[in-house]
Formats: structure tokens, sequence, C-alpha cells
């Protein structure tokens, strides 16, 4: 069994792909990277795979398929895993070499565990490259360093500290056993795999070291202000989806977990209300009214907590007033979520 399969979703990446599978390889030969490419056109993403595969046989492999978006790759890269460890690696993105080395000792002992740990969790880094600038996600006040917890352990998380997938890395068959899948050609599915599984953690690890290279700053990221507007109905979809996947309490077994839950699906809300807001439509205004009734429709309980919380009172007061105070959010919440 391999130790840790490393997805690598890739799609017209030719230009920055090859510094993202360097960086994994650097983690050992008891690997694997799956590179998959998700139906590149526009260069030669398929043909640097297979040159990867054919120069690493045993430990790369090149998955090609017809383009479905990044929760297709993910699904993809998940369905073929033979590792004990899942981890999704974006291809303009890389892995800290030093980091890893701590990180991969941990998770090669687990391999030898009859019940290893379940979520793996390192620090991870937004690296805006074009601004030389750098900022540091970290979890030390969050979670006990260098042991196994559980979510009776864990801390407080501030406004600014979520679990992305940057900062993960599973237990395969976790993901597994719950069927996690993905929705195709959907924008932020990111939200969906760092959240629905929590649930199902038992047992966690963190380091406090700098172990995902986040790369922030190109024109068509989707964290981009403009594309993050254009794809508004992507966000919307994904955050129906969280509120169906996991019913807060009832699907939860720790409070300190159900309340990191319930804040990081405010947060979800408050990010769908801020870019309706901004778009200043009639169409849009709807489409933030649909998004509050789906919540209180099927969650009235925790529709009432969320529709208070700090981030969402502002963003929802009606009127040209309430439209303002939406876009100062989003100028707070551009702070918090580093989005942009």
């Amino acid at each position: 069994m391999k130790t840790v399969s490393f997805a690598v979703p890739c799609f017209n990446s030719a230009s920055y792909m090859d510094a993202c599978i360097e960086s994994i390889l650097k983690c050992g030969d008891d690997i694997e990277i799956l590179i998959v490419d998700d139906g590149s056109t526009k260069d030669d993403t398929a043909e640097k795979a297979d040159e990867w595969a054919s120069r690493h046989p045993g430990i790369i492999k090149a998955i090609h398929k017809e383009n479905g978006g990044h929760g297709s790759a993910v699904n993809a890269g998940l369905a073929e895993a033979s590792g004990l460890y899942y981890k999704v690696v974006d291809s303009d993105d890389w892995l800290d070499e030093a980091a890893m080395h701590d990180i991969m000792k941990y998770l090669r002992k687990q391999v030898e565990r009859e019940s290893p740990t379940d979520l793996v969790i390192g620090n991870y880094v937004y690296e805006k490259v074009h601004e030389g600038k750098r900022t540091i996600m970290h979890y030390r006040n969050v979670f006990p360093e260098g042991r196994e917890f559980g979510w009776e352990d864990v801390g407080h998380f501030s406004q600014s500290q979520y679990l992305l997938m940057h900062s993960v890395i599973y237990r395969t068959e976790l993901l597994r056993d719950m069927n996690l899948q993905l929705p195709e050609h959907t924008f932020y599915v990111d939200n969906i795999f760092v959240y629905v599984p929590l649930p199902h953690v038992r047992t966690m690890y963190y380091r406090d070291v700098d172990m995902y290279r986040y790369y922030i700053g190109r024109e068509d990221q989707s964290v981009n202000e403009s594309v993050m507007m254009s794809r508004i109905d992507q966000q919307l979809r994904v955050t129906r989806i969280m509120i169906d996947s996991v019913r807060l309490p009832d699907d939860v077994p720790d409070k300190r977990l159900e309340h990191y839950m319930e804040n990081y699906l405010s947060m979800m809300m408050c990010i769908c209300s801020i870019f309706l807001r901004m778009q200043n439509t009639d169409e849009s205004e709807d489409k933030r009214e649909d998004i509050w009734m789906y919540l209180k429709n099927r969650n009235d309980a925790l529709y009432r907590r969320i529709r208070r919380s700090v981030l969402n009172m502002g963003t929802n007061l009606p009127t040209a007033v309430g439209r303002r105070i939406g876009l100062t959010g989003y100028r707070v919440a551009q702070k918090i979520f580093k989005f942009n």
C-alpha cells in the first residue's frame, strides 16, 4: 500500500504543473501521484501527464477523462487512489519540502497501525507572487500539536481560521466509506470536500508546519472578485449541497465541531449574500432571498442562528442601505476569508 495518494487535477495546466509535481515527488517513493487531466484541449497538459508517468512508473499515473470540472477530477483521483491517505494538490500550487518531511514521517507510522488517524492537518500559505507577499494560515491556537487528538481537545477557531482543502489530508477509506462525491462542472467544491466529511472524523493530528503553498493572483482564478460574481450560481449550488449533506446539530457528534460547522456555513451564506448584493439587480435580490429560504425550510433553528450571526446581520438589511452595508461587509470578508 502506498502511504499517500496525491491527486493533481489539471486543466490546461501545462505552463505550471511541472513545479507542482516536482514538489510532490520530494515526498518519497512510498507515494503515488495521480495526474488527472480533466479534458485539457488548449495546451499539451495530456502529453505532459503521460511523460511524467513514463518517467516515474510505479509513482506517477496519468488519468485522462472528459472535462467535468475540479470536483470531477477529485472524484476520479479518489476512485483510483491506492494510498492510505488522500491529498489534493491543485496544479498551480506546491508543497513545502521541509514541512512534508515532518508530515510524511507521521503518515508512514500510520501504515503500521490498526486504526490510523482519520485526518492530518498542516498550515497553508497564501502566496501572492505578483505582490511579493505571503500570508501563513496556522492552527496553533486551535489544535494540540504533535499528538493524536479528538474533537473534545479542539480550541476556538478565530474568524480567519477554517480548514481548507489545502490544509487537510484525509484517510482514503473514510472518504470512500461515506461515499463522498463532488458535483461536476461546479467551482468552489473544495468547501464540500473539507466540510461534509468532518462528522465522520474521530481522530486528528496537527503539525505546525507550512505544508501547502497556495498560489493566488491569476486573473482567471476562482477566488478573483469578478470571477466570483460571475459564478455566484455555483457558489449557491455548493452552499445548498452543504446544507443538505449535514444536518446541524443532529449529524454532528461533538458540540465543538457543531459550532465550527455552523460558523463555516454562516461564512458561506455571508459570501453568497455579499456577492448577490454587489450585483445589485432584482434577480440577484430574488436569489439572495431564495438561498435564505432554502436554509429556513430545511433547518429553521439553524437559519435563525445564522441569520442573527455577526457575519450576516448587516449584509441582509433591505433596500439601498442594506446594499451599502453589504459592500462594506465584502471588504471586511475579503480580509477575513482572504479571497482575491
